[in-house]
């Protein structure tokens, strides 16, 4: 049998299996088990482990539960509840500035917790019902939350970036680098359509109401003191994710110790601020970080097994062969690199894309000269994405559980702009690369 023969059967047995219901982890191993089987020496299935354990044997991978672990801690507490209620209070007198408050939550709680899905149910819990009390549309009040939890996976420390840093041998803290000024351009994007957007839907409505003579809802009044208690609760969080930073971005410390300094932090200021001491608030911490922090383990270790296979079987080798002799300039061959990302993103998260799909385009990537780290940017951005767009999207359904009462088209609907700013992020960093790989220029960590 031929390789590319090889190659399509491999990819056809894969998408089998995925589409089969099975979780990815068992979906992927299976695969690679049953190729092993009948395509390799038999002398190969007994070192499986020793193949598994050699690639997860990384201090790298320590990152991965020290972080979703202090994205537990501050997840269990009313850290994003405080955050937005600050924020509110310090930006009423912006137009739309309830819009951007949440806008600049979602944005701040992303670098504490680096998780998506806890980002919009930590931010939207409270910010949803607040933004369609005070008169703003369904679209706008669920795409915005939906959209800015996105931000979880991009803004540092992001285990997508890790994730991608390990199938590519890029450094970590460089990636973290990278991510930040795309992070804070996406932000920026996203709170200027807010604002506008709110600015038009008031007037609109205004203009309606005069129409039917029902009253606007009542704007909010803050002082000084009601603005300044809310400091508190949020200096030792900030506090936290400021040191986290200069102790990764300034070169005292790796990525690794730097996820431990933040998860430790985390658990004493959720313990010190919101009384989470007891051992049911301490085991639902816990519980939660060894579940996620298996399940992701998990797929990793089965992707590395999946990608070994295909390594031996030369299907990569032959797969990265065929790309490079097509001849493409770096743009169309970014294009479609980009669209098939847009693609899988329909169907898969984005562990599995990262694993399994950039062992087969790194020599291509490499031949045409593309900066890997910015390309690890990119890439996070359509993985962000895919989880705003149908079928898999995975905030999507967050904010329907937040907002039952929301159907799940209008939820869709309002992501769309958001999609777009996203697009136009990307085209942004196509033009001035300098937006994601000056910081890593800059940085002398690993």
């Amino acid at each position: 049998m031929s390789v590319g023969t090889l190659g399509l059967l491999y990819a056809a047995a894969t998408f089998v299996f995925l589409f089969s219901g099975m979780p990815i982890a068992f979906a992927v191993g299976s695969v690679a088990l049953i190729f092993m089987y009948f395509f390799m020496p038999v002398a190969q299935l007994s070192i499986i482990a020793e193949t598994i354990f050699s690639e997860l044997n990384s201090f790298t991978l320590l990152t991965i539960p020290l972080f979703i672990m202090m994205g537990a801690a501050i997840g269990k507490s009313r850290a994003g509840a405080d955050l937005y209620n600050s924020l509110n209070r310090w930006l009423y007198k912006v137009p739309g500035g309830l819009g951007l408050a949440n806008t600049l939550a979602c944005s701040v709680f992303a670098a504490m917790c680096g998780s998506s899905p806890a980002t919009c149910s930590a931010i939207g819990s409270s910010g949803i019902p607040e933004m369609r009390k005070r008169g703003y549309s369904e679209r706008l009040a669920t795409g915005l939350i939906a959209a800015g939890g996105t931000l979880g996976i991009l803004i540092p420390p992001s285990l997508t970036l890790i994730l991608y840093g390990l199938a590519t041998e890029q450094s970590i803290g460089k990636l973290f680098m990278a991510g930040v000024g795309p992070g804070l351009m996406l932000t920026a994007l996203f709170s200027i359509w807010v604002v506008y957007k709110s600015w038009a839907e008031k007037n609109e409505k205004i203009s309606a109401n005069r129409l039917t003579g029902l009253a606007m809802p009542v704007e909010e009044s803050y002082s000084w003191k009601q603005r300044l208690e809310t400091l508190p609760r949020l200096a030792p969080f900030l506090g936290l994710i400021i040191i986290v930073m200069v102790a990764l971005y300034g070169g005292w410390a790796t990525p690794s110790e730097v996820a431990g300094i933040g998860a430790f932090g985390a658990l004493l200021m959720v313990m010190a601020i919101y009384g989470c001491w007891r051992w049911s608030d301490l085991k639902v911490i816990l519980s939660g970080t060894a579940r996620e922090s298996s399940m992701i383990m998990l797929i990793i270790a089965m992707s590395f097994l999946y990608t070994y296979v295909m390594s031996y079987l030369h299907i990569t080798q032959s797969a990265a062969a065929w790309m490079i002799s097509l001849e493409m300039s770096k743009w169309v061959f970014f294009f479609w690199v980009n669209i098939l990302l847009i693609v899988l993103g329909f169907f898969l998260p984005p562990v599995a894309i990262i694993l399994m799909v950039t062992p087969i385009i790194l020599p291509a990537l490499n031949a045409l000269g593309i900066d890997l780290i910015w390309f690890g940017v990119i890439m996070t951005i359509l993985m962000e994405m895919g989880l705003i767009h149908p079928p898999v999207g995975l905030n999507l359904f967050v904010i329907s559980g937040i907002a039952p009462d929301i159907k799940l088209k209008e939820i869709m609907w309002g992501t769309v702009p958001f999609l777009l700013l996203m697009v136009l992020g990307i085209v942004l960093l196509c033009v001035f690369p300098e937006i994601a790989t000056w910081l890593p220029s800059q940085y002398s960590g690993s």
